[in-house]
């Protein structure tokens, strides 16, 4: 029985890769739909925006910090880290965790996750400063969020207030009582309301501007943080898509498909100009090009040092960083 189990396995693994695109090879090793998911939610709980996926350029160290979430409300604003690890875990006494069981089914050990959120403050205050914001001081607070549901606690009572498990993630609630109430410090503790809004609506303006990784959104319901390489296929395709490029384009979608027999089949491919004076683009400035829908776009996913090809026909849409 045991015999006929393992062969069973072994050939359904190799059917599904003879049969895949190689599109869904990779993306469940990425958090990005978690922290898509934990972002969105943020913003119907709290108001305010969520920017996904920064990358803030780091003076000391000389590379991009990544932050998966800044969230900004009218009064406050928080550095907020997604950990979607499964399993038992528990914390030791230098705030690391230990996670067993998991999705990975062996024990993993993650560096204290608080206090690497906690590091990426000074960076983004920084960045701010250098771009003119000088911010009061614990303007920022920080939180790691936990929501994958496989997540179970050892001596909870050893977790820091910072940490947000599932099971308290799901009992989140908007009102004023909630467990998020105080979560983030008052910053102006009563200040003037002029002075809110103005740092409110600078802290919006400089983030929606700030480097990010690209995305890609597939159509299997599926998000990749990454950054976006090339296109490959027939010549006379990228000829067609020569324009798209990360100094002139934001973001494309892929539309309808048009038949020309299924060697053929083309995609609609509409993308939109960047634009560097914020106003955003009408839907009469958008162009369009169609391709095969054979061609593929290369990815470099977040934290992979492989790249993928994930071909058009799989895609909603991919969204280039300046």
């Amino acid at each position: 029985m045991w015999f006929e189990l393992i062969i069973g396995i072994i050939i359904f693994q190799l059917l599904r890769r003879f049969f895949s695109n190689g599109d869904d090879l990779d993306v469940g090793t990425y958090p990005a739909n978690a922290i898509f998911s934990v972002a969105k939610r943020l913003e119907q709980l709290y108001g305010g925006k969520a920017y996904v996926g920064l990358r803030i350029p780091d003076a000391d160290s000389g590379s991009p910090q990544n932050i998966d979430i800044v969230l900004v409300t009218q009064r406050e604003a928080a550095v907020i880290s997604v950990k979607n690890v499964s399993g038992f875990v528990s914390v030791d006494k230098d705030g690391n965790w230990e996670c067993m069981g998991g999705d990975k089914h062996k024990t993993e050990r993650l560096p204290d996750p608080v206090a690497e959120t906690k590091e990426l403050v000074p960076v983004l205050e920084s960045y701010f400063e250098r771009r003119g914001v000088a911010l009061p001081e614990g303007y920022f607070s920080c939180k790691v969020i936990c929501p994958n549901p496989n997540f179970r606690t050892i001596h909870a009572d050893s977790f820091p207030p910072e940490v947000v498990t599932y099971d308290q993630w799901i009992q989140l609630k908007p009102e004023k009582n909630s467990l998020f109430s105080g979560w983030m410090k008052g910053a102006f503790h009563g200040g003037k309301k002029e002075m809110q809004e103005s740092i409110h609506e600078s802290l919006n303006s400089i983030l929606s501007t700030a480097p990010m990784w690209d995305r890609l959104k597939l159509k299997s319901n599926k998000s990749v943080l990454g950054e976006f390489v090339e296109f490959k296929g027939d010549k006379d395709d990228l000829l067609e898509l020569r324009n798209i490029k990360r100094s002139k384009v934001s973001r494309l979608t892929i539309q309808k498909t048009s038949m020309f027999g299924l060697a053929h089949s083309k995609l609609q491919v509409l993308y939109s100009p960047r634009d560097y004076h914020g106003e955003g683009a009408s839907g009469s400035e958008w162009n369009e090009v169609c391709v095969r829908s054979s061609t593929e776009v290369v990815f470099q996913p977040q934290g992979s040092s492989k790249v993928r090809k994930y071909k058009l026909s799989s895609i909603i849409s991919l969204s280039l960083s300046a």
